[in-house]
Order: C-alpha cells, then structure tokens, then sequence
C-alpha cells in the first residue's frame, strides 16, 4: 500500500501524467524495506553492467553487497538518508545521500548522491528525477552548496540525464571488482541554483550509478 506522504521539501512538488503528486509515492526508507532495496540493487546491477551472462566474479559481488542486513545498517547509520519511491505493488526506485563522503576530486563537498537506481521497468517514467530532485533537496537543506556523484563512464544515458539536471564533469575514478577497473565519471552540481522542474521525460532510460556507489 502507498503511503500518501513524503519526507521530501514540501514547496517543489512534481506531477506526473495524469495529475498525481510525486510526493505521494517518494518517502524515506523503513526497516521493512530492507529486503526490497536488496532485490531492486541486485535487478538495476546486473542489468546496467552484465550483459553477456553472470560470472562467478560478479555473482558473487552482487550477493555479497546487496543485503536486507546492510540496508538495514545504512538506514541506522546518521550520515546516510534513503528515500524510496513506491507503487500500489511495492518499491520501484530509490536513492541514498551521504553527508560525510570523501569525493576522488579533491575539494567537493560531502554531501554525495551515492546511489540512484530505478526498476528498468519504470524508466522513463520520470521516478529517477523525482528521486534525484528529492535527494537534492535533502542537500540544500543540509545548507550544502555542492553534490557530486559518481556514474559508470560507459553509461551514456545515465551521463545524459545527470547532464540535463545541472551536473557537470569533474574527473574520473576508477571501480575495482578484483583485479580488474572499470572507468567511473565523476559530476557535480551546483546547489545554490534553483532546481529545474520535474517532467517524466527528464528521466533517462536508464538511471544507474557506479558500482562504487552501493551502499
């Protein structure tokens, strides 16, 4: 059952088709949702970044780093906010801040975007900027000037849609799953500029961050 309320600022609601408030569905995370948040990071993972079958390597990654037990730990941990987005069914989308996190560029803020991840089904739905924009929000409110983020450098839609809601490129820093490296593209925004509106099609097709930035 949805809950009508949401945790996000009250003064920037965002429709969607039809006429219904983003913030009926956009809420902060509960004890309860620590066994979706697991299977909705397992579904967006593999998806995004396994696309010519499971290795052992990768498997194993997954089912390590995505627990109901480590979710549970970050939303008891003071330096990390989850809000979820949240259909008749069950959790579609979600995403984490942290407000004390150490960004490969030196210089940004602590205040990260650390994970955005939406239900390839419901892309292009406009849940992803919803999620940003509450997330964003939450960091203005903590008086931040910056965010930053990290997102796979091979992810172009997400880069895209990152680019079209004010962040911009900073730098890289690399993703290490054993020996091997995988390029992550560094963006940040700047918070002391009014947030743009919220329409659907300014969500991407795919909204995924970098693996470095699970929780």
């Amino acid at each position: 059952m949805v809950r009508p309320r949401t945790d996000c600022e009250p003064g920037n609601p965002a429709s969607q088709p039809g006429g219904k408030i983003w913030g009926e569905m956009i809420r902060k995370a509960e004890e309860q949702d620590a066994s979706p948040l697991a299977a909705v990071s397992i579904e967006v993972w593999l998806n995004t970044y396994v696309r010519d079958g499971v290795s052992p390597l990768f498997a194993d990654y997954v089912l390590s780093e995505f627990t109901a037990q480590k979710f549970r730990n970050a939303m008891a941990d003071p330096d990390l906010a989850i809000w979820v987005s949240e259909n008749r069914i069950g959790i579609d989308g979600f995403v984490t801040v942290c407000s004390t996190a150490t960004s490969p560029p030196a210089g940004c803020s602590g205040l990260e975007i650390a994970t955005l991840y939406v239900q390839p089904r419901h892309h292009s739905s406009g849940k992803g900027a919803a999620l940003l924009h509450c997330a964003l929000d939450h960091c203005r409110r903590m008086s931040g000037e910056s965010a930053w983020l990290k997102v796979n450098a091979e992810n172009g839609r997400a880069i895209d849609f990152y680019l079209r809601h004010g962040f911009v490129r900073i730098g890289t820093t690399p993703f290490v799953i054993a020996d091997k490296a995988y390029e992550n593209h560094v963006m940040a925004i700047d918070l002391r500029h009014p947030a743009p509106p919220i329409t659907a099609t300014a969500s991407p097709a795919l909204v995924a961050l970098a693996p470095t930035a699970e929780t």
